[in-house]
């Protein structure tokens, strides 16, 4: 991918090429599964999208793993961001070939125990604010605030991320 290529343009271009309807989240899952070359790399992948939420889940990798034989905290991280992704295009679903871009501007983690084997992030986006955008159907920049709880293997909630994004949609 070119340095200043627009990841969404190409997500978008996918999703209308396909000549499916951009409400199939399933369809719309496997394109923002795939579209970041570095979520890819480490393997994480989002699992579940839907119009309130989305889950990513990190493997067990002895490359994500920290000195203490613990998932490593910025993987944690990337766990909640890829499912805080997911949230945002799934809850924007109605008009995810509007948006032209799409960015985590400041996030604040809370690592609450040891996170141990497979990592599950489930991430919200807020309702109200889609719901304000989807209804206003203009050209825009928005912020919204997002969140994610991430749970270990054996379900113990390992941490809790608060994601804000700034967006920009354009009249289709």
């Amino acid at each position: 991918m070119a340095p200043n290529a627009n990841p969404m343009a190409t997500a978008v271009a996918r999703l209308k090429s396909s000549g499916t309807d951009v409400m199939d989240l399933e369809h719309l899952r496997s394109v923002v599964d795939t579209m970041v070359p570095f979520n890819n790399f480490v393997g994480v992948r989002i699992t579940e999208l839907t119009r309130e939420y989305a889950v990513a889940e990190l493997p067990v990798r002895d490359e994500l793993m920290n000195h203490f034989g613990t998932v490593h905290a910025g993987a944690l991280f990337l766990a909640a961001e890829v499912a805080g992704a997911g949230a945002f295009s799934g809850a924007m679903a109605p008009r995810i070939v509007d948006v032209e871009r799409f960015v985590l501007r400041e996030s604040r983690e809370s690592f609450l125990k040891p996170a141990v084997g497979r990592i599950r992030a489930r991430a919200t986006v807020d309702a109200q604010t889609v719901a304000d955008v989807l209804a206003r159907r203009a050209s825009e920049r928005f912020e919204l605030k997002g969140a994610a709880l991430l749970h270990d293997e054996a379900g113990v909630l390992v941490a809790r991320v608060e994601l804000d994004y700034v967006a920009w949609v354009k009249v289709g």
